[in-house]
């Protein structure tokens, strides 16, 4: 890493990009943040589930569906998929237009058409972009392929119940402190969610063993120690266990505040004993993804470093670079940077919980859970 920490790295983004503003480390620090939530989400791209993932969509509580919390990002099984094709005339791929196209395939009347753009006319694209939503199910639209005379489009149907979410918590420290004033009710946030969303419960021994109780239809519990009660869920048919189960998935980095994943501080064990998988994204990955994607690209990347740029700047007109909305040229160079370099951007991972487990291990889980017959199940 060309700086000794991310704090530094902050600094440099600050000075580099941020100097206009009157906090730059603290506009820097936010842009972190983003920078986290977007590698979480192209290394979800690129594992292949992109056409079950979801945006910020609410999570009800379980047991208690009063409340709904909005996560990062939710992953859905796909009851229905269709292809549909418009011309590439230069206009916006709209969601009237896609349903429009989509009606003649399929009876599309339960759905309440949701008025977001695919692809705008100043080439931005919209993630994970709904463009219906009915009681039980989402319509979804993705790009399957392009040329110069037509967008040939996925349109896929989502079930609401997720089977796995994802979270992504950072916090950066203020000059002269230690750590954030934010840490831990930050920490605590994250974990009240990941301990509400799924039927999987987290229980104590009174020597401090963690087991999992899971409910079966008639009320009756079910405990185990915990790891092994997740992963017998995630391999099981049993509809009963797999109904309510959501995969809680945590993704931290440090700057400063969460030490590292071998030596965790209060906050870090908070989040670790409350999500099924805490991951650590390293200092040395991050800094990596900044200095080859931000401050020194190759010419085949800087379409990133460009829309990072146009979106941060003082003049800027529009925001470009977030996990919702990516400018096009921008997507697909991530996709390309993610798919060469997929084996390394994975080693950026430290497993904190389960031990003894893989960042390979959590790709196949939730392959797993997106395999299961979803349709019988719910």
């Amino acid at each position: 890493m060309a700086y000794e920490s991310v704090d530094k790295l902050q600094n440099a983004l600050g000075k580099k990009v941020f100097h206009y503003t009157k906090d730059k480390k603290k506009a820097a620090g936010r842009a972190l943040g983003t920078l986290v939530e977007i590698i979480t989400y192209y290394l979800i791209k690129t594992w292949g589930f992109n056409n079950s993932t979801s945006i910020e969509r609410g999570l009800l509580e379980y047991g208690n569906e009063d409340i709904s919390h909005n996560v990062e990002y939710s992953l859905h099984p796909i009851i229905n998929e269709f292809v549909v094709r418009l011309p590439n005339d230069g206009n916006s791929l709209t969601a009237t237009k896609i349903l429009k196209k989509l009606e003649k395939q399929t009876d599309i009347s339960q759905f309440e058409k949701k008025n977001n753009n695919l692809l705008d006319k100043y080439n931005i694209i919209r993630n994970a972009c709904t463009i219906g939503e009915s009681d039980d199910t989402f319509l979804l639209t993705s790009f399957k392929s392009i040329n110069s005379q037509e967008f040939e489009l996925f349109v896929f149907e989502q079930m609401h119940k997720p089977y796995a979410m994802f979270e992504c918590k950072r916090v950066g420290i203020e000059e002269g402190t230690k750590k954030g004033p934010q840490t831990i009710e930050k920490a605590k946030q994250g974990a009240y969610v990941a301990r509400t969303t799924s039927s999987l419960q987290k229980i104590r021994t009174d020597k401090g063993e963690k087991y999992g109780l899971i409910y079966r239809s008639n009320n009756e519990p079910y405990i185990k120690p915990y790891v092994e009660l997740m992963e017998e869920i995630i391999y099981s048919t049993d509809s009963e266990l797999l109904k309510k189960f959501i995969l809680t998935v945590g993704i931290v980095s440090n700057h400063g505040n969460w030490f590292t994943s071998e030596n965790q501080n209060k906050e870090l064990k908070v989040l670790a004993q409350s999500y099924d998988w805490l991951i650590f994204l390293s200092d040395k990955g991050l800094a990596q993804f900044i200095d080859e994607l931000i401050f020194n690209p190759t010419q085949e990347y800087k379409s990133v470093q460009e829309a990072f740029k146009n979106s941060y700047s003082s003049d800027k007109k529009r925001n470009v670079f977030t996990k919702v909305r990516m400018d096009k040229s921008a997507d697909d160079a991530l996709l390309k940077y993610f798919a060469n370099n997929i084996s390394n951007i994975e080693s950026w991972f430290n497993i904190i919980t389960p031990e003894n487990k893989s960042i390979k291990d959590l790709k196949n889980a939730i392959s797993e859970l997106r395999t299961k017959n979803w349709r019988k199940i719910l």
